[in-house]
């Protein structure tokens, strides 16, 4: 079954969404989500699943538009669903069913009434996420990775052009969380895919275009190398006992501590040597993180990798 779909970037426009409580979990979301792998990046409750939800069309925005080509997805939800997979950050399965019966069921509620071509297709999307061989187990009993891979071949039916993933690597082993990735990362070469993280290796991995979304608004985006070299030479590292942190947190900007053999490992921003015991050292995506995060004024709102390097 194959799709046609927009080689135009998804446009976000004024994106809000306040909930009936009262809650506003999107502010004002201008986004443009191209083609490929993109990242958004943002901590838990920054309002990731909501905008993933609303793109889905599984609920309505306050405020808005999204435009993808000539599809308006507010408006027209069928049209979207058309060319959309989707795993949310969590799903259900039916108890006992094994893969292969659940995958034919999803096929046959996409559409797919062919019984022999829905029987190729469930076998090819089995092999494609690696669980032909455990195709009669009951998907139930499955591990977390295992589970994950299934939730991809279920969002792969019908061939759909945009694909959204809703954390997906939280909870998986070292293992699994490679071999997931590795296959989105095949995927992307063929449909849009929007990955959802708070996991910033996922992205700094996979995505040459990424945004933060923190509070329900977008803080930056751009592309992750040109983003890390916005603070070259502005990342220090020193290491220091237990008992300094407090004062090192009063008189720097601290961007993340870890400790490492008792003491503490602080990478701090700034422009100028901070001063002795201090060290310059490469800046990574996580660090823009937290600068971002902590409101450092160290980005633009928007760097690709022709933004001039000087930095307000």
């Amino acid at each position: 079954m194959t799709s046609t779909f927009p080689s135009t970037p998804i446009q976000i426009r004024g994106l809000t969404k306040t909930y009936p409580n009262g809650y506003k979990a999107l502010n004002g979301v201008n986004l443009d989500i191209p083609m490929g792998m993109f990242g958004l990046l943002g901590p838990n409750g920054a309002g990731k699943s909501s905008l993933m939800r609303t793109i889905a069309t599984l609920q309505e925005a306050t405020e808005g538009t999204i435009q993808w080509g000539d599809i308006n997805v507010l408006e027209e939800k069928v049209k979207l669903r058309q060319v959309l997979g989707y795993l949310p950050q969590s799903f259900g399965v039916y108890p006992g069913v094994s893969a292969e019966k659940l995958l034919d069921h999803f096929a046959a509620l996409k559409g797919i009434t062919n019984g022999k071509e829905r029987k190729e297709l469930v076998k090819h999307l089995l092999n494609q996420v690696n669980l032909y061989e455990a195709r009669d187990r009951a998907v139930s009993g499955f591990s977390g990775g295992m589970r994950q891979r299934f939730g991809i071949a279920q969002a792969l039916v019908g061939d759909p052009r945009l694909v959204i993933v809703d954390e997906p690597t939280a909870g998986l082993d070292p293992a699994e969380r490679v071999r997931f990735l590795n296959l989105l990362s095949e995927i992307s070469e063929r449909a849009a895919i929007i990955l959802s993280t708070h996991i910033v290796e996922d992205v700094s991995e996979l995505c040459p275009q990424m945004a933060v979304l923190i509070a329900g608004e977008i803080r930056a985006t751009g592309q992750p190398n040109a983003m890390m070299d916005q603070l070259a030479g502005k990342v220090w590292r020193i290491q220091l006992k237990r008992d300094q942190l407090p004062s090192y947190e009063a008189n720097y900007q601290v961007l993340s501590t870890r400790f490492f053999m008792g003491d503490i490992i602080a990478r701090i921003y700034s422009k100028a040597d901070p001063g002795p015991g201090f060290e310059v050292v490469e800046p990574d995506l996580e660090d823009v993180y937290f600068c971002v995060m902590k409101q450092i004024p160290a980005l633009p709102l928007n760097v690709t990798a022709t933004t001039p390097t000087s930095v307000s």
